[in-house]
């Protein structure tokens, strides 16, 4: 699928109406920088998240990222594909499984599970989760919205 200049899908392959159950959306691809992980908006309060001595001496094996910024990213994805929907009567939820290290690369997947009528339009159910370049799930989630409602 060809993207905006911005990693948005092209208006065409957005959610609408006529968007199916099971419908794959094309997720954003980031790296877990320190340099963002520290920053006073993200983790800059916790060594944890910047420093690896001393998160090496607290047992981890690098910096970890904070759950919000995979939140972060899986908001992206939603943006991208359901517009101003995502704002109006649109509910996340999300569960932090694995912790997210330094540097590594953080893929966003969603599949449409529910469709339901509402109103005019429909109510659609998104499985949403963030995984890293092995696989491994570091966040799960759902995300439901209301389209042309």
């Amino acid at each position: 699928m060809q993207t905006t200049p911005h990693g948005a899908p092209p208006v065409k392959d957005r959610i609408t109406r006529g968007t199916p159950v099971g419908f794959e959306l094309v997720g954003v691809k980031k790296r877990a920088l320190i340099q963002l992980m520290g920053s006073r908006l993200w983790g800059r309060f916790n060594p944890n998240h910047w420093d690896p001595v001393y998160a090496q001496e607290t047992g981890l094996a690098a910096p970890i990222q904070t759950g919000e910024m995979s939140t972060a990213y899986l908001s992206e994805m939603c943006v991208n594909y359901l517009g101003e929907n995502y704002y109006r009567n649109a509910r996340m939820v999300c569960k932090y499984v694995s912790s997210t290290q330094a540097n590594d690369v953080i893929t966003t997947h969603g599949v449409v599970t529910a469709k339901e009528p509402k109103g005019d339009g429909f109510r659609f159910t998104i499985d949403i989760w963030a995984e890293d370049q092995d696989g491994q799930k570091k966040t799960v989630g759902q995300m439901e919205a209301d389209v042309d409602v």
